[in-house]
């Protein structure tokens, strides 16, 4: 009997410094995969880095939007074409390990969860110094998450995040930008009887010299999406 099939979607937008290190380190992980990599409209050299990885990584699928369209968009298109027992959101930007995936998949795979969030705020994995403001920020979001949902992630805005597929596919998601950590969260969390778990995981935040996309304002339009998503429709 096979292992289950597991789906990685990488968004990806003007990585070139890393998108093919990241691929490599996640196809070497033990696990049965598929990538599904969504270049969201780059205008750096991330085409040309996964054009010439044709072939390299097994089960690798390659889409690109003509235009930018936000990591929420770029995820939508990815998870679309998924096939797997379960699904990973993985960054292309290296800040999150894919020597993690093993143990963030486990409770899935071991049939005690339906999704599964990576948290740096809990556990002594290795973490590079947060930037102040994002920590302070994502502090805040999670304790309005389990305000508002009546839960104890630490963690809502992780970029780490894993479902089963066939839960994941079934949710109907709308957010184009950063929104989208907000947006399915909410969802997740409003499904009676939902088995949510969390792993601590390793995390080298990048600054905004290095690249870091998301801002003061997404946080701003995260806390309107948590509340947005929990008075309104499912």
């Amino acid at each position: 009997m096979e292992p289950p099939l597991v789906s990685l979607v990488v968004p990806a937008y003007n990585e070139e410094r890393t998108i093919g290190e990241l691929l490599r380190r996640a196809a070497a992980c033990p696990l049965r995969t598929e990538i599904v990599v969504v270049d969201d409209g780059s205008t750096d050299a991330t085409a040309a880095v996964l054009a010439a990885m044709d072939g390299e990584i097994p089960r690798l699928t390659a889409i690109r939007h003509e235009r930018n369209r936000g990591k929420g968009a770029a995820v939508r298109s990815g998870i679309a074409l998924t096939t797997g027992d379960v699904v990973v959101i993985q960054d292309a930007d290296l800040e999150y390990d894919p020597a993690d995936l093993p143990r963030l998949v486990e409770p899935l795979v071991r049939g005690v969860a339906d999704v599964v969030y990576g948290t740096r705020l809990r556990g002594s994995d290795p973490q590079r110094a947060h930037l102040f403001w994002h920590y302070a920020g994502n502090r805040f979001l999670s304790l309005l998450t389990g305000l508002l949902y009546n839960t104890t992630l630490s963690d809502m805005e992780v970029g780490y995040k894993a479902f089963r597929g066939d839960l994941i596919r079934s949710i109907d998601l709308v957010s184009d930008d950063f929104r989208f950590e907000a947006e399915v969260t909410a969802k997740v969390l409003r499904i009676a009887d939902i088995r949510v778990h969390e792993i601590p995981i390793s995390y080298d935040g990048r600054t905004f010299a290095e690249g870091k996309k998301i801002t003061w304002r997404d946080g701003l339009r995260a806390l309107v999406a948590l509340i947005r998503f929990r008075v309104g429709p499912r």
